[in-house]
């Protein structure tokens, strides 16, 4: 009882720690490992880890930090589990010290339901269950343990399964046959032969779909019978298909589950003999020895084949399964996760009077012009692809509005009858019918327009607009500032992958919702001007927080600094520490009016002072004295120019202690003078050697260096692809083989790149296409312009091959 009491008091408890786990998964030092472990433990969200914790993460990248987040997620749902198992098993009275070491061990999810296998309650209906009920699973024990049986002490001719000897060998059979398939060893060895053997997954067509489309064909009600209504024609390549589990790519595992759930597919896992034969010979060496009785031998040899059979081949079918499609989401999500976040960061185009269309033929083309700053100046419905007899007032509508409000550029949405629309207004700019010097026109993502044009947010925004407009109003929106309009829309509806259907929704989730978190906290939100929608993706921040800190600027004003955000109700010191780096608060301090007020506010304090109050700052010889001040802004009155970079209000008293150090005012922040300077004693003295000038790591300096020569404008999105102004307009049949084009990259999955040539259907370079030294297609994102070559064209099934000549930008 003694040992017993023991094992219980420690069954839940394993023997590993989280830190130590992550270190050999993720190959970090153990060190790291543990204070990313502790940091997200706190509450840290990753952008704030990622940013003003490097020093303790050792420069992880973002990605790397959200697997190490997921994987703690996982082991902490191994950790609920384990304890869950013991406390079953503890309650059977079958703990044991073995097994209570094995379950503390186990590392994964499938290993603890191996160990749990044996002791978890049957299905009622399964053989081995009835066979247990009729009081077989004694002499079945005891078989297995190489002793004879007379099995006909056991007969009751009044019971079913117990009528006749041949009934109870069988139900013993049956018992046998459950505890082999049960074995952890036994499941552990076929696990390894199938990893080490060719195993393959092999498709056809299910014979119900067959009849239903042999009887489509024969209909002739419909005349121009294209696409069958079963859909089965999206399936085709996997009718007679096969492919060993090593090489199938993860969109084809997905392709085939989704045929399966349709019913259009059968999928079977093929297991060569050989596993069968070595896991036989494995079984037969484990329960039989030279002293089993040759009843128990036949018996255990019979259970051997029945168990493989019935229970392990089907059950490993299942697990092989399982373990692809596991794969495939993982692989499908950080495809999605990639798209979205080189789709959130697109270069926004700036200081524009933009005329948004969403395009359209029978209910017209849905216009709206919008000013510089997002306004709306203007919204009509124009008829440019219908047949009509006022197509000339139509586009004179266009005209007139160009050049009344000055567009300059023209968005228009990629949806129906764009390609259509596109050539209308080329027409129009070509035949420059428009009296500005400058027009362009621009095709911009509409997806989740039209769910976004319906939602509480847009009624909000636009309550007077008819719904069909505000799709426009958003298209132009997406042009000049791509992320602050994209966030309105759920991530899942943006486009931005494959077979999002068949992955894990709340995965996904959860991954999609980190990457907006990660753009919108990275590029920075001015508080005074970011919409609600906005303020609630920043890290640290909800809807509730947001829709606070909105209400908070209504009632009282403008915000001066980050410090004010402590006024906000429910935001307390932790979540003020985790938004306060991605929180800008804008202010010209050129103008002579918020100059003066900052330096009426402003007070001196010395560095002891300063040291006293937040624990930070420059350690001191004893005895030593320092005659230069710090400026310390009132933080309840005065704006402070440090709000407007990347820098944390932690590290603020480092930042005005090097300014001092270099001679400069904080109020000349932005400018080009100021920005010289810093920028000359980075060169000449080094980030190393300034950061131990100061007594802080590396990493956190050039963080307020790198804030400090950048000029308050600069955004992180600068450096990717602009959108893609085009001149021409192309119809795919106007596509020739061989011929070379320009477009850009509008979505990125593991089987090759989907690209925009502007013909009104996206071409694909298949990952055999895309030339060497491009890191095949894990070198393309979203967004990328490319120069590609056709290589074939389809045009029946609006298909067109591409392949891969060079990026035109990076």
């Amino acid at each position: 009882m003694a040992s017993s009491s023991t094992v219980k008091a420690d069954k839940a408890t394993p023997a590993w720690k989280i830190p130590e786990v992550i270190s050999e998964n993720v190959d970090v030092s153990l060190d790291v490992s543990f204070n990313v472990v502790k940091l997200l433990d706190e509450g840290a969200t990753i952008p704030f880890i990622a940013r003003y914790r490097k020093e303790q993460t050792g420069n992880m990248e973002v990605d790397k930090l959200r697997e190490i987040s997921s994987l703690v997620e996982e082991l902490k749902t191994v950790e609920s589990k384990i304890a869950s198992v013991s406390a079953v098993i503890n309650s059977q009275g079958n703990m044991s010290q073995s097994l209570n070491a094995s379950l503390r061990n186990a590392r994964t999810l499938h290993e603890v339901e191996l160990l749990y296998a044996p002791f978890k309650p049957g299905h009622k209906g399964s053989l081995a269950e009835r066979a247990r009920k009729l009081g077989l699973e004694p002499p079945a024990m005891k078989i297995l343990d190489g002793r004879l049986v007379a099995l006909k002490q056991f007969i009751n001719t009044e019971e079913k399964g117990l009528s006749n000897e041949a009934a109870v060998e069988i139900g013993i059979r049956h018992i046998i046959a459950d505890f082999i398939s049960k074995d952890k060893d036994i499941m552990n060895e076929v696990r390894r032969l199938c990893t080490n053997s060719n195993v393959t997954i092999e498709t056809s067509q299910s014979k119900t779909t067959s009849k239903v489309k042999a009887d489509k064909e024969n209909e002739k009600k419909v005349k121009d019978f294209k696409k069958p209504k079963d859909q089965s024609y999206k399936f085709e390549q996997y009718f007679d298909y096969k492919i060993p589990v090593k090489y199938i790519q993860s969109h084809q595992v997905l392709a085939i589950n989704r045929g399966e759930d349709k019913k259009i597919l059968v999928v079977k896992v093929i297991i060569p003999d050989f596993v069968k034969n070595k896991l036989t010979l494995f079984s037969h060496r484990k329960w039989i020895h030279h002293n089993t009785c040759d009843q128990a031998r036949i018996l255990i040899q019979k259970s051997v084949t029945d168990a493989y059979d019935r229970l392990i081949q089907p059950q490993m079918s299942r697990l092989i399964r399982s373990d692809l499609t596991k794969k495939a989401e993982k692989e499908s999500i950080l495809v999605f996760a990639s798209n979205l976040n080189s789709l959130l960061l697109t270069p926004p185009v700036r200081g524009k009077t933009v005329l948004g269309v969403d395009p359209g033929f029978s209910h017209g083309c849905k216009c709206a012009v919008i000013s510089v700053t997002g306004q709306i100046l203007d919204t009509f419905i124009v008829h440019l692809n219908y047949k009509s007899q006022n197509t000339f007032e139509d586009q004179q509508k266009i005209i007139d509005a160009v050049n009344k409000f000055r567009c300059e550029v023209i968005a228009i949405g990629n949806g129906v009858a764009c390609r259509e629309t596109e050539k209308a207004i080329g027409n129009l700019i070509q035949k420059k019918r428009f009296n500005v010097r400058a027009i362009a026109y621009c095709i911009v993502d509409e997806c989740g327009a039209s769910i976004y044009s319906v939602s509480d947010e847009a009624k909000k925004e636009m309550p007077q607009l008819d719904p069909s407009l505000r799709g426009a109003v958003s298209i132009a929106r997406r042009l000049q500032d791509p992320l602050s309009e994209f966030v309105k829309v759920e991530a899942k509806h943006l486009g931005v992958g494959m077979y999002q259907h068949d992955i894990s929704e709340s995965r996904l989730k959860t991954s999609l919702d980190s990457v907006v978190e990660e753009c919108v906290s990275f590029v920075g939100v001015d508080i005074n001007t970011g919409s609600e929608c906005l303020l609630r993706r920043i890290a640290g921040l909800n809807a509730s927080k947001a829709k606070q800190i909105v209400e908070c600027r209504e009632k009282n004003g403008a915000f001066l600094n980050r410090q004010q955000l402590l006024s906000v109700k429910g935001l307390g010191q932790k979540g003020f520490e985790q938004c306060a780096g991605f929180i800008r608060v804008l202010h010209d301090f050129n103008d002579p009016d918020i100059r003066q007020k900052c330096e009426e506010t402003a007070e001196p304090e010395c560095d002891s002072e300063v040291s006293a109050k937040s624990g930070r700052g420059r350690k001191r010889k004893a005895g030593t004295t320092r005659k230069a001040k710090k400026i310390k802004l009132d933080e309840n009155q005065a704006p402070n120019p440090l709000d407007m970079t990347a820098i944390h209000p932690e590290s603020y008293h480092i930042a005005m202690s090097f300014l001092k150090e270099l001679g400069m005012s904080v109020l000349d922040i932005g400018q080009s003078r100021f920005i010289d300077r810093v920028t000359q004693e980075v060169a000449v003295k080094g980030v190393e050697k300034l950061a131990k000038s100061f007594e802080i790591g590396e990493p956190t300096m050039k963080l307020i260096t790198d804030a400090l020569s950048k000029p308050i404008s600069y955004d992180i999105r600068d450096s990717f692809d602009k959108p893609l102004f085009k001149e021409g307009v192309t119809a795919i049949e106007s596509l020739k083989v061989h011929q070379k084009l320009t477009g850009r990259v509008t979505n990125v999955t593991n089987f090759g790149a989907f690209v925009d040539i502007g013909v009104g259907q996206n071409g694909l370079i298949h990952v055999s296409q895309m030339k060497e030294g491009l890191k095949g297609h894990s070198g393309l994102q979203l967004g990328d312009h490319v120069d590609v070559e056709v290589i074939n064209i389809d045009i029946k099934r609006q298909r067109i091959g591409l392949r891969l000549i060079r990026l035109t930008s990076s």
